[in-house]
């Protein structure tokens, strides 16, 4: 039986996490599902008008974007599979439907077994050309923290690490709100010379559905258990 990797890296902590929030992180390779969040941001993307046109250039990796909106509509789809090395992944594909524009944004984080235990890292864009650890942690209200840092390029052959200097580090915190019945979410991208790059936070309803709904069956060679839009550009093997 698969193990979601989220309860992978967390361990027994995994358990203390609140009801809503298992559910959610309890997608694993083979479950025959998929899962579809729709819900509101009440703001998101970059505050600050001089990062817009440096963010621009980013944007067709489909990773950062240089709009910024308040409530915005979003869906997310989770996808639970293994990447075409044998990886326990979930990723998961954002659509920001800005006023006149949908941005993608997504992202595939793999389990690397790392001295007997599983390390977390999160390949962003859709080719997959940036990578990070993610460390997590779940807060005395059963909340999930989790930071993003230590960011690696892959450009062609080479592994560059990011100089600290210049690296950008993603908080992140998502919980159940009972009192709405909703899912809540906020991250922060902060770097220590620009300050705040990149911020979204909002609300979603979640829910699952068959794989089998979904159009277009994985191609051959590729992630398995992951449909074809859901696809990047390209993989990356390295950590």
């Amino acid at each position: 039986m698969n193990t979601p990797i989220y309860e992978q890296a967390l361990g027994a902590d995994f358990r203390r996490l609140q009801p809503e929030l298992q559910d959610y992180f309890s997608l694993a390779p083979g479950s025959g599902s998929y899962g579809i969040g729709e819900g509101v941001f009440e703001l998101v993307g970059c505050r600050q008008r001089w990062l817009r046109p440096f963010l621009s250039l980013m944007g067709s990796e489909e990773a950062l974007f240089p709009e910024y909106g308040e409530m915005v509509p979003f869906r997310i789809e989770n996808h639970a599979h293994l990447d075409p090395f044998g990886r326990s992944s979930l990723t998961a594909r954002r659509e920001i439907r800005f006023p006149g524009r949908t941005r993608l944004f997504h992202d595939t984080t793999s389990a690397v077994p790392d001295n007997g235990r599983v390390r977390l890292v999160d390949y962003l864009g859709k080719h997959r050309r940036l990578a990070t650890d993610l460390r997590l942690e779940v807060t005395a209200e059963g909340r999930l923290r989790g930071i993003s840092a230590a960011s690696r390029a892959f450009l062609g052959p080479l592994r560059l690490a990011v100089p600290a200097l210049l690296d950008a580090n993603a908080y992140a915190e998502q919980w159940w709100d009972a009192g709405a019945g909703k899912h809540r979410i906020q991250v922060k991208v902060l770097q220590k010379q620009a300050g705040l790059v990149l911020v979204y936070a909002g609300y979603f309803d979640y829910r699952l559905a068959p794989l089998l709904s979904l159009p277009g069956a994985p191609a051959e060679g590729a992630a398995v258990g992951l449909p074809r839009y859901a696809e990047p550009e390209r993989w990356e093997p390295r950590v």
